[in-house]
């Protein structure tokens, strides 16, 4: 069986800016056919979305899935319910404990299409400081400076 390309349908751009990140993990997304074809059209946020472990389960939290256009009645919900992460014991166990430690979250990087399913990448993040934000942007510059450098030197 041939492998499908994995294509980005939502990216959060802030949380590599507002976080450091030790670890990612790959989960699937328990989602309504009309919230998939929302996503599938382009629609959807995740920034300021986090993820928790509740009861042995994780939960993706204010993750925006407006609603699909053509979507009929009772087929639809809140484009910011919570929605079901599935992901296998061992993994739940280990991220209950990382995020119990103060000032670490689950943040989700992207929303992307795997050999037909939709998938989250989660990462177990830690917050940056302001100064370290600075810090960052400084290097990314430096680094954009330096190769634009040696490119007018070619």
């Amino acid at each position: 069986m041939s492998e499908r390309a994995v294509v980005d349908l939502v990216v959060n751009r802030r949380a590599r800016r507002d976080y450091s990140f030790l670890d990612t993990y790959e989960a699937g997304l328990v989602l309504l056919g009309s919230e998939v074809k929302s996503l599938r059209q382009g629609r959807g946020q995740i920034d300021g979305a986090y993820a928790q472990i509740e009861e042995g389960e994780a939960w993706l939290y204010q993750a925006n899935i407006p609603l699909y256009e053509n979507a009929v009645g009772f087929t639809t919900r809140d484009p910011k319910a919570r929605r079901k992460l599935l992901l296998h014991k061992g993994e739940i166990r280990k991220l209950f404990g990382a995020t119990s430690l103060k000032g670490r979250a689950l943040i989700p990087l992207k929303l992307y299409w795997k050999n037909g399913t939709i998938k989250v990448l989660l990462g177990l993040g830690v917050g940056k400081a302001e100064h370290d934000k600075r810090e960052a942007l400084r290097a990314a510059e430096a680094k954009k400076d330096i190769r634009s450098a040696v490119h007018r030197r070619r």
